[in-house]
């Protein structure tokens, strides 16, 4: 995998959890909203911290799709699973979030499991046979 392969994975797993934990302080500092209430939800989007998740999550889906171009959901997904630490870290640290032990053990067996899918190939690799298959059923 080339150093640009691998920005583009921390680009994802950090763009996510900074976007989430920009969007949480922000909404602690709006307070409760529902869909109801369009004006005060109209509202929240006026506050920096969510203009800023929101512009933070946007980058993390161009950076998302951008993964998908070239690798299969199933490495690319589980690979971002590294995030999950930096979202508890971050809601832990910068927000003073309490985490309870069985939360912190439910984040580690994730990253565990990253480590399995880390070994594998980014791109399945597919028989000719079966992608012809595959190119005659979009012609189809």
């Amino acid at each position: 995998m080339t150093f640009r392969k691998y920005l583009v994975l921390l680009g994802v797993m950090l763009f996510a959890s900074l976007g989430d934990m920009f969007l949480s302080r922000g909404m602690k500092q709006v307070g409760e909203v529902s869909i109801s209430d369009l004006p005060r939800l109209i509202h929240a989007l006026g506050n920096p911290w969510v203009a800023a998740g929101i512009v933070l999550l946007i980058a993390f889906f161009i950076s998302y799709l951008s993964a998908l171009s070239w690798a299969d959901l199933t490495y690319v997904l589980p690979a971002t699973a590294i995030g999950y630490v930096v979202l508890a870290l971050g809601a832990r640290f910068w927000l003073g979030e309490s985490i309870p032990v069985t939360r912190w053990i439910g984040i580690l067996m994730i990253v565990a499991g990253v480590g399995f899918v880390a070994g594998g190939p980014e791109v399945t690799k597919r028989s000719e046979k079966s992608a012809v298959c595959e190119a005659e059923e979009v012609r189809s």
